[in-house]
């Protein structure tokens, strides 16, 4: 599998969280072929393929299908990709991380074993069973994908840190860290991006009632793996695909707070 593209130009089509929701995908992705300039959008997958959905290795297999016919297809690396990995050793992650009970125990692991026809639990018969094409995909997402206006990261930035400290860490990929805040972290993703950074910042991870738009923020995951649609926003129309009716922004006053929030109707 060629490696996954980090920086990307032109228009992107960024898909919320999967975790194994392959007929939501399916949906969306048909709706996405009819776009009239397809061929030319790139399509950005904001992390958590599996995990808690119906079937992960579907989602999985949909995704590299993807990557095959259309290379502008690229993965965000999301907290239970990054889990999964490192309890399956495909990361460089020390002892002290624990991935292999975290991942098993805390992150809705049995559909991704059942839908690889594995025993819950069985960390090197799945790690035999992904083969070495998803071995190879797993164990090298980026963390972050740059484009000139945008900013895809599967949790969001931390409001306090220097912006370009932060981007040099996530391009990095600091493997060393517990649990990378920018992958993990539930409070990043209602939290204001820092004054210093100069993109759009487009995140998934927790899941919304509907797909929101801020100025500097674009939240699109809509379905958290437990049910619902599955949200795709076009940019930079900022124009929703969704596995049910598909919607557009339109803006709504934020609360005292000085700023032009947008939500989906």
């Amino acid at each position: 599998m060629p490696r996954l593209h980090s920086r990307i130009d032109g228009p992107v089509a960024v898909i919320g969280d999967v975790h194994g929701q392959v007929d939501q995908l399916e949906i969306v992705l048909d709706k996405l072929r009819r776009q009239r300039d397809f061929e030319q959008r790139w399509i950005v997958f904001i992390g958590d393929l599996v995990d808690r959905g119906p079937d992960p290795k579907g989602a999985l297999d949909m995704v590299c299908d993807l990557i095959d016919s259309h290379p502008r297809t690229t993965i965000v690396c999301g907290n239970h990709e990054l889990a999964m990995a490192g309890a399956l050793k495909l990361i460089p992650s020390p002892d002290y991380a624990n991935w292999a009970s975290r991942w098993v125990e805390d992150y809705g692991s049995e559909p991704t074993f059942e839908s690889f026809g594995v025993p819950q639990g069985e960390l090197d018969t799945l790690r035999d069973a992904l083969g070495d094409e998803y071995r190879e995909l797993l164990g090298d997402l980026p963390w972050v994908v740059e484009h000139p206006q945008y900013l895809f990261v599967h949790a969001g930035l931390d409001p306090n840190t220097p912006f370009p400290m932060q981007l040099r860490i996530l391009k990095q990929r600091d493997y060393t860290l517990n649990r990378p805040q920018w992958l993990c972290s539930k409070s990043y993703v209602t939290a204001p991006v820092p004054q210093d950074c100069p993109f759009t910042v487009v995140s998934g991870h927790v899941c919304m009632p509907s797909v929101t738009f801020n100025p500097k923020r674009i939240l699109v995951d809509t379905t958290g793996g437990e049910g619902g649609d599955l949200s795709c926003v076009l940019l930079p129309e900022n124009r929703v695909i969704s596995s049910g009716e598909d919607s557009h922004a339109r803006p709504m006053a934020g609360a005292g707070s000085g700023k032009s929030w947008w939500k989906i109707w």
